[in-house]
């Protein structure tokens, strides 16, 4: 292990550890009976730099908009990649963004915590509960309302999907705003939606009929991934060949990772990218992704596509690709006659 990453997860321990019991969701109100606060500014805090923690935050901010029409958003997080994520989020009006290395940029870093005190917020949400710096940047908020994001076992208890990074945020917040006088929400939950716009879906089009050259549906693969979600060049290879022998009517791409690298050493059509909503564009157009858990696979999950992902090590239940179609099979536990299964269930 690098000792930077060792050096990152202490700090990381030590964090939690000194903010674990760091504030408590509120109710105080001086509301007569009936009346429903207004809420039309709101900030929500997600630190963290990786594309697929910011877009497994699409999901709350589609709710907040949907329950509070007009509101405008604040973003906390860490990194650049929120832009692109949220470039067509109308109701998005400042991202304010960390360094992802504090310690060489502390004087930015120390300016973005100052942003936090600029305005006074009606709500201000959490959106992830183990995050140290999401629970102290909603302390350091000045807002009427404030929702640190803490586990509710009333609710864990009502839904079975409680435990998906995505959904519990949004359950939190139904489940709090009862509590303060708006009526229960059962809808479904929203999915991870990255909004493109038509135009880029037609330049994504564009860039896959120049890759495959026909007009057959398409089959997109992304065989990277980090630390051990790794399934190495024997594991790829049979999946290839038997994708190519199952479904003859399909083209079968790859999108490549940052890294250029490929563990089917390039045996398909490739498409590389470092344009974050370009690939989710080009995604758009196919007919499924499928890939090891990674950020890239919550990507496909916003292009609204189904996504076949691939789990060994982290937990399912937490950061499965959910809604349109989509499926997850832990590894350990199936095969590839299942996998390929549930691969012909969705593209018949």
């Amino acid at each position: 292990m690098k000792v930077s990453r060792r050096i990152n997860e202490i700090r990381m321990r030590i964090m939690h550890q000194l903010t674990k019991n760091i504030g408590k969701s509120h109710l105080k109100t001086n509301l007569n009976s009936g009346e429903i606060p207004e809420i039309k500014r709101i900030l929500i805090s997600r630190p963290n730099h990786r594309l697929g923690n910011q877009l497994l935050l699409t999901p709350l901010v589609q709710e907040v908009i949907e329950t509070f029409p007009g509101c405008k958003i604040d973003l906390f997080v860490k990194g650049g990649v929120a832009h692109a994520v949220f470039e067509n989020y109308e109701n998005v009006q400042n991202i304010i963004q960390l360094p992802r290395e504090p310690f060489k940029n502390l004087i930015k870093y120390i300016f973005c915590w100052s942003k936090l005190k600029k305005h006074e917020y009606d709500l201000v949400i959490n959106g992830d509960q183990k995050s140290s710096s999401g629970r102290l940047s909603t302390q350091f908020a000045k807002a009427k309302y404030k929702m640190f994001g803490e586990s509710i076992d009333e609710i864990k208890e009502k839904y079975d999907d409680y435990d998906h990074i995505s959904k519990y945020p949004i359950y939190n917040l139904r489940y709090y705003l009862t509590r303060i006088g708006f009526p229960e929400n059962n809808k479904p939950i929203p999915t991870l939606n990255i909004k493109l716009s038509k135009a880029e879906i037609d330049k994504g089009n564009s860039i896959l009929k120049n890759i495959v050259n026909n007009d057959k549906p398409t089959i997109c693969i992304y065989t990277n991934a980090t630390g051990n979600k790794i399934y190495d060049e024997n594991w790829w290879a049979i999946l290839y060949e038997r994708l190519k022998n199952d479904f003859p009517n399909h083209n079968i791409i790859e999108l490549l990772p940052i890294e250029n690298i490929s563990k089917i050493n390039f045996k398909a059509p490739t498409l590389y990218s470092k344009d974050v909503r370009e690939m989710c564009a080009l995604l758009a157009n196919t007919s499924i992704f499928i890939a090891p858990d990674n950020g890239v696979m919550h990507l496909a999950s916003a292009a609204q596509i189904p996504v076949v992902g691939f789990f060994k090590v982290t937990k399912i239940e937490k950061y499965q690709p959910y809604g349109n179609g989509s499926i997850a099979y832990n590894t350990n536990e199936t095969s590839i006659e299942d996998w390929l299964k549930g691969i012909s269930n969705i593209l018949s």
